[in-house]
């Protein structure tokens, strides 16, 4: 077994590699190709392994990418922040009553959380945190 994966690293699942991969991007200050990508993990994966993860990320919406030269340079299409908006709203269109979700969402938030969200939804006035807001009988 030993001959079959010397110069291998140990597997991982591929969100794993992802997360690396798009942490690295993150941090680029600019689009990577795949060989930038090797180089920069320092050997960690194969050419061809990154370009694959590469390739399937940006099949998944996660990256931009755009010609240079003979490869593609992949850059991610939001930041951290935005992924994990993305991730909420996934879980939230997976779910069948939205408002129900949301209602649960809202009332688990701390005041602190409770408050930011009303500043940034623009109400100003501080109210609907007793639960009566969160839903409506239809």
């Amino acid at each position: 077994m030993d001959g079959n994966t010397r110069g291998q690293t140990p597997r991982q699942p591929n969100g794993a590699r992802e997360t690396q991969i798009l942490t690295l991007l993150q941090h680029a200050g600019g689009a990577l190709t795949p060989g930038e990508v090797v180089e920069r993990l320092q050997a960690e994966l194969t050419y061809s392994t990154v370009v694959t993860i590469l390739t399937r990320m940006h099949g998944k919406g996660m990256l931009h990418r755009s010609p240079r030269g003979r490869a593609y340079a992949y850059a991610p299409v939001t930041d951290d922040a935005g992924f994990a908006a993305r991730r909420m709203r996934s879980v939230l269109d997976d779910r069948p009553d939205r408002e129900a979700v949301l209602a649960r969402f809202a009332d688990e938030l701390s005041d602190a959380d409770a408050d930011l969200l009303r500043q940034m939804l623009g109400d100003t006035d501080g109210g609907g945190t007793d639960g009566a807001d969160h839903g409506t009988d239809r």
